[in-house]
């Protein structure tokens, strides 16, 4: 590797490339964490080393496995709940179509009480 000229000159006018310092390791939290990773690595107790890849997979899977296991249980629901729920269903079905007939109701009597020329005709 080819050095730069101004390392064979002592020109003193020239300012001299300096290393740069790293903040994260200067850092006092860095330098705590090294050196208990360092111990731990001597009493033997270092921590699982799983590439991050993998570890994505393997909560993936579990979800997935999770889910499935909720389908299975929704599907093996037996005729008694099957037909609980549709009968719910019917029933809210029915509340809401009286909520609106009694919104209608109120509304119609509003414009009654508003407009009374109207009941003449």
């Amino acid at each position: 590797m080819a050095e730069p000229d101004y390392i064979d000159d002592d020109n003193p006018e020239l300012i001299r490339p300096q290393k740069l310092v790293n903040p994260v390791k200067t850092s006092r939290n860095h330098q705590d964490l090294h050196r208990e990773l360092l111990m731990n690595q001597k009493r033997g107790l270092a921590p699982q080393n799983k590439p991050e890849l993998q570890k994505v997979m393997e909560k993936r899977k579990r979800d997935q496995v999770i889910k499935q296991k909720e389908e299975e249980a929704q599907k093996k629901k037996s005729d008694l709940e099957i037909e609980l729920l549709k009968r719910q269903q019917k029933l809210e079905q029915k509340e809401d179509f009286e909520a609106l007939l009694l919104h209608k109701n109120q509304a119609t009597e509003q414009y009654t009480k508003c407009n009374p020329t109207h009941l003449k005709n």
